[in-house]
């Protein structure tokens, strides 16, 4: 598989660090608010990928994290935190704010067939590796303490400037209204690895004990410090909306590598924006939709999913309801075809010509270059089509139609008559904790949320693109 480096700007071959195995760290929600069909698009490409990856056979550990703490209204580590503001627009505390966005957001994924991370990790639980990073690039030079904040320095880190072709004049702090720039910091573009619990942070809700006093994590040292306890201290694959590249990920490769001396991060994939009347899709800017909103209009969340796939990664998608509509009849197209397929094919099945089976073959090949290539998952759409017109045996259509459909994930085989039943979000969300406490080596607690499902009338069987559930015969 090759896949683009953001970092290098190459298309690279993928040769992960361990044979037969991926580790892939995906930047996972700040729940502070409902998460909107852009931040789809980003998880949608997230999940993609990883079936791909399996799909070529490796092992795939994909962790993803939770934001719920740290996060400022500036990337650049500025402002007031975006928890501490989401609890007080909802008159909760930071606590019941997080946990309830956070299940909105999985179940709102669970609706758009997104496969549950490997590892979901929120920040909140990872303190102290945050604690323990942090001191040992102070330890080492490559931070310093203030009365407001330990920072990390970038002047100390020459590779900094110019990470992802972003050069430090070039970038703007303290630009937004109520945003606020660090009194004690050396240089601008210095970031807080941990925020003290004083001046406008003197009644920050969540706070733990520190070398440095009391406080909290900045937002970037979470990612590093997560994706190195599962993943090691070089990570196969990191992806992220392509605005992380201003900021966030130079500041994780540059706290990640100071603080081990190994590369932080082979390939870097970044997706682009969805745009809705040209412009991004952001909360800031006023124009969100959320599925449920989809949804109401008489759409389905596979049918969003659909049209995902219809423009390239690193490609802006511009939303557009009759783009909506023509998805949705695209989507009902494939389905209503894989089911009359199915039933009509219910005899005796004639063998392919020879003519006929080069023809199967050689467009599972061009599904499968399409996909290795850059994620080029157009392309991959257009020989879905091409093969639909074709006149190879529907039957056999409807067969790679549903192969392909692992990587897809349009959940096709759901349509058909006695096919799977969908397991509902509470299975779905044992499943998740299960395979959690499998990675975290708990696993008697595992078996025993294992039992639980089964009480529930599902089994799980474990897969290299995560818990694949199936419902007991006769439960």
């Amino acid at each position: 598989m090759r896949i683009y480096n953001s970092l290098s700007r190459e298309i690279e071959e993928v040769v992960p660090v361990k044979k037969g195995k991926i580790g892939m760290y995906t930047c996972g929600m700040t729940v502070y608010d409902y998460a909107h069909i852009g931040h789809g698009r980003k998880y949608v490409y997230d999940d993609v990928l990883r079936r791909i990856l399996a799909n070529n056979g490796w092992e795939v550990t994909h962790v993803q994290n939770v934001t719920d703490v740290g996060h400022l209204v500036s990337d650049e580590d500025e402002g007031e935190d975006k928890m501490e503001k989401g609890a007080k627009r909802a008159g909760k505390t930071v606590w019941e704010v997080a946990r309830f966005f956070e299940k909105d957001f999985f179940e709102t994924n669970d609706r758009l067939n997104i496969l549950r991370p490997t590892v979901v990790a929120r920040a909140t639980d990872y303190i102290s590796e945050m604690i323990e990073l942090a001191a040992k690039l102070v330890g080492k030079g490559f931070a310093y303490d203030t009365p407001e904040a330990v920072y990390f320095d970038v002047g100390r880190w020459p590779r900094y400037d110019g990470l992802f072709g972003m050069k430090m004049s070039e970038k703007q702090t303290a630009v937004r209204e109520g945003v606020r720039s660090g009194t004690y910091k050396k240089h601008p573009e210095d970031f807080a690895l941990w925020f003290k619990r004083v001046g406008r942070f003197a009644n920050h809700q969540m706070h733990w004990d520190s070398p440095w006093g009391d406080g909290f994590p900045g937002w970037h040292i979470e990612c590093s410090a997560m994706a190195m306890k599962y993943l090691g201290a070089t990570v196969d694959i990191h992806t992220g909306g392509v605005e992380h590249q201003m900021v966030h990920h130079p500041n994780e490769i540059a706290q990640s590598e100071g603080a081990t001396s190994k590369q932080f991060v082979k390939y870097w994939v970044h997706y682009a924006h969805l745009m809705m009347d040209g412009a991004k899709m952001a909360k800031s800017v006023g124009n969100v939709l959320m599925v449920k909103d989809v949804e109401a209009r008489g759409f389905s969340p596979m049918a969003l999913r659909y049209l995902y796939l219809t423009a390239h990664y690193r490609t802006p998608l511009n939303f557009t309801w009759s783009s909506m509509a023509a998805a949705q009849r695209a989507y009902d197209k494939l389905k209503e075809f894989v089911v009359v397929a199915r039933q009509k094919g219910t005899g005796v099945r004639a063998e392919l010509s020879r003519e006929k089976l080069k023809k199967l073959e050689g467009y599972g090949d061009r599904f499968g270059a399409a996909i290795n290539n850059d994620m080029k998952l157009p392309e991959a759409m257009a020989v879905v089509w091409e093969m639909m017109k074709s006149n190879v045996p529907d039957l056999d259509k409807a067969e790679a139609l549903l192969d392909w459909d692992g990587v897809l994930g349009l959940n096709l085989s759901a349509a058909l008559v006695g096919g799977k039943a969908e397991p509902p979000i509470e299975v779905r969300e044992l499943a998740a904790v299960r395979d959690t406490l499998r990675q975290q080596g708990f696993y008697v607690r595992a078996d025993e949320t294992r039992v639980e499902i089964e009480k529930m009338g599902w089994e799980v069987e474990d897969t290299k693109m995560g818990p694949k559930l199936k419902k007991i015969t006769n439960y």
